[in-house]
């Protein structure tokens, strides 16, 4: 089992489409839950209730999450030198990657780092300078010996063209990534009414997906398979013919423990007691309860791709209907484009030049998979 660990609220950034969000835009929608106003901004309870806990899996993947969790460094070292799991994860903005020594760096099995694209878009979004810094702390954690994979975690809104995006995140002469994970900042805030998404979904954004699904097969002619999650990961299955829950595993592969030990389905639901599963300090890993989509998601004909996208989209509607249609739009896109191309993909199969090997990663990595 996968489990998120959240360290801390605080964040030292306050990024365009997070931090400043939360300022500007009201969540009127949770206003149906019980909201646990108590819950402290840090980890606060006794971890040796979070080590017995983790004890009873002996299949644990730990990630480290916030707000920032490195602005804990001091509880990741301590819980990375008595956790006994079988691999340690963390989800950062990498801006202080380098104050935490390679003894525990190098441990980690995967870093997904927050970068969006290009220094200018990256910048824009995220603050001046940040771009930059990232780059330079990646490039001393592999000099300092990381082996791991890095994921760059992009959020993508308006301002990003997708096509070229990825593209430059994928190869360019300042740090390249092998992996590549983008999620839509759509249906998680009550901000609806203040942007043009639509056009930008179906004029931008649907067009520039389906060159991008075209760009990123024609590499297999080579024999390369590029590790774009929202692809990757979904012609897979495709291929296998296999169908998926939600893919990011939230609620029934993949918890996350709250500041107070609280078990929630999903580090974004972190204070909806509604939906709280138990307790690190009394609750059997193995045995927690799941947690499913439903409503407008079961009756949908390409669930067993999406999976249901975002549980807690799916339970707090954020957005009217006709928003929620776009960005489900957005899905039937990805799914048409991987889907009518499968032709391709098994002829390259067939003549070798790949294999379903290829395709194969680490399932609930943190990265959502459906945009």
């Amino acid at each position: 089992m996968f489990y998120h660990v959240l360290l801390t609220n605080n964040c030292n950034l306050c990024c365009r489409y997070c931090g400043e969000k939360a300022f500007r835009c009201s969540s009127p929608e949770l206003g149906k839950f019980s909201i646990d106003e108590n819950l402290p901004p840090n980890l606060s309870f006794d971890l040796k209730k979070l080590y017995s806990f983790l004890e009873k899996d002996n299949d644990a993947t730990l990630t480290f999450y916030g707000g920032e969790p490195t602005l804990k460094s001091d509880l990741i070292r301590k819980i990375m030198d008595n956790a006994k799991v079988k691999r340690f994860m963390i989800q950062t903005n990498g801006l202080l990657l380098d104050k935490l020594e390679p003894k525990y760096v190098n441990k980690f099995h995967t870093i997904l780092v927050s970068i969006d694209g290009p220094k200018s878009l990256t910048n824009y979004y995220r603050g001046n300078g940040v771009f930059e810094k990232v780059v330079s702390n990646l490039k001393k954690i592999r000099s300092n010996g990381f082996e791991g994979e890095i994921i760059a975690r992009m959020t993508v809104e308006e301002k990003t063209d997708i096509f070229k995006a990825v593209k430059f995140l994928s190869k360019n002469g300042d740090f390249s990534f092998d992996s590549i994970h983008w999620q839509l900042d759509a249906n998680f805030w009550n901000d609806f009414s203040k942007r043009n998404f639509r056009k930008w979904a179906e004029e931008n954004y649907n067009p520039r997906i389906e060159k991008l699904v075209d760009f990123w097969i024609s590499k297999m002619e080579n024999g390369k398979v590029l590790k774009w999650y929202p692809f990757l990961d979904t012609m897979e299955d495709l291929l296998l013919e296999r169908k998926s829950l939600l893919r990011c595993g939230s609620g029934y592969a993949n918890y996350s423990i709250m500041t107070d030990g609280s078990i929630s389905p999903c580090p974004i639901m972190a204070g909806m007691k509604d939906f709280y599963l138990g307790n690190v300090s009394e609750s059997n890993p193995l045995k927690l309860k799941k947690i499913l989509v439903k409503e407008y998601c079961v009756d949908c004909k390409i669930l067993d791709f999406c999976g249901g996208r975002c549980l807690y989209s799916n339970i707090s509607s954020p957005w009217p209907e006709n928003g929620r249609k776009i960005v489900c739009g957005t899905v039937k896109n990805l799914y048409t484009a991987l889907k009518k191309n499968i032709p391709r993909v098994k002829k390259f199969i067939s003549g070798r030049k790949i294999s379903l090997k290829d395709f194969e990663h680490l399932k609930f990595n943190g990265a959502e998979i459906i945009p």
